[in-house]
């Protein structure tokens, strides 16, 4: 009796454990039952049927013992059965639940490749998420900050806790295999300069591990772009300075910031988008008037802005073009 009693203590402890003991019970079950009624259970399914109804009290009554030896094992299932296959059940909703709270934690791992990796919560990042979640649906994102919880709920959106500029937490968000990270500023720190030097150590962590990953930051002042630049960012966002820029644009020109959030955003109306040069387009001149039939506007190649002035030169090889125009316009040309 004391070695049973020791040996369900384990079990109870040991939840790979249960599921084996639970598998065991069922499948031996099952060939004792066909043994003992061969008639009663014309076939090995037959039998397993009746041991899985048994054991998770269903009961179809579609199939019953009706030998004593038959009746009297059924009396076993009964006792023991039943007791171990709801421990399993319920040690697998636990886990269900452990897996879940670990994931709400930020301390599961994200296996995926091809993601996007956000670094610091803050409603800038809310809207990040929500403007990626728009423009690529299926786009996996992981967000890394401190918070002891997951401040999103999103099935495309993998919560990680813990120092960002922490290789074991970067690794945990398989900074290897992401595509592009965006590094928000911490608003927390009051100080601009020490605010970036945070955000510096965060993405020369990041480009350490993955030379190849498209940066994007969010710097205070623009004294320090330097900086980054030697950190091989590829992007700056100057946070200050272009909200800044944007209010007195609009004191001269009336109007103006409804055009800034129109481009800035996927969600109505004409934007900002990027195609690959076409064999027909030669020189810039064709590009421009071939997209224009399409309803597309081409308004620079990278950062130069300057079409209009090189309309006859032969595109690059290597040309970043960028239109304006509608997402269906968008969509008819890739």
């Amino acid at each position: 009796m004391y070695i049973l009693q020791k040996f369900f203590k384990q079990l109870v402890v040991n939840k790979l454990g249960i599921f084996s003991f639970t598998f065991f019970i069922v499948i031996f079950s099952s060939i004792v039952m066909r043994i003992l009624e061969p008639e009663t259970f014309p076939g090995w399914f037959d039998a397993l049927w009746y041991v899985m109804t048994t054991v998770t009290t269903v009961g179809y009554g579609d199939f019953y013992p009706v030998t004593i030896a038959g009746r009297t094992y059924a009396i076993f299932i009964f006792l023991i059965g039943i007791g171990i296959a709801g421990l399993a059940i319920g040690k697998l909703v636990e886990a269900l639940g452990a897996h879940r709270k670990r994931k709400e934690e930020g301390r599961l791992n994200f296996k995926g490749k091809g993601h996007f990796v956000i670094i610091g919560w803050s409603e800038k990042a809310k809207y990040a998420i929500s403007e990626i979640i728009e423009t690529h649906p299926e786009l996996d994102i992981v967000l890394i900050d401190q918070l002891n919880i997951t401040p999103i709920t999103h099935k495309n959106v993998h919560y990680i806790q813990g120092d960002p500029s922490s290789e074991s937490v970067l690794l945990q968000a398989n900074i290897n295999d992401a595509q592009s990270v965006l590094v928000f500023s911490d608003d927390s720190i009051q100080d601009s300069a020490l605010a970036d030097g945070k955000t510096l150590l965060v993405v020369t962590s990041v480009e350490r591990l993955n030379h190849h990953i498209h940066s994007t930051v969010e710097i205070k002042k623009e004294e320090n772009i330097q900086n980054f630049r030697h950190a091989k960012v590829d992007e700056f966002v100057l946070s200050h300075e272009t909200v800044s820029r944007m209010a007195v644009r609009s004191a001269f020109s009336r109007g103006i910031t409804e055009i800034y959030t129109q481009l800035l955003s996927y969600k109505e109306g004409e934007n900002l988008f990027e195609v690959k040069k076409k064999g027909e387009w030669k020189t810039y001149k064709d590009a421009f008037e071939g997209l224009l039939k399409e309803g597309a506007t081409l308004i620079s190649d990278g950062s130069d802005l300057g079409i209009n002035k090189k309309l006859n030169e032969p595109i690059r090889e290597d040309a970043r073009l960028y239109i304006i125009c509608s997402k269906e316009v968008y969509e008819s040309l890739t």
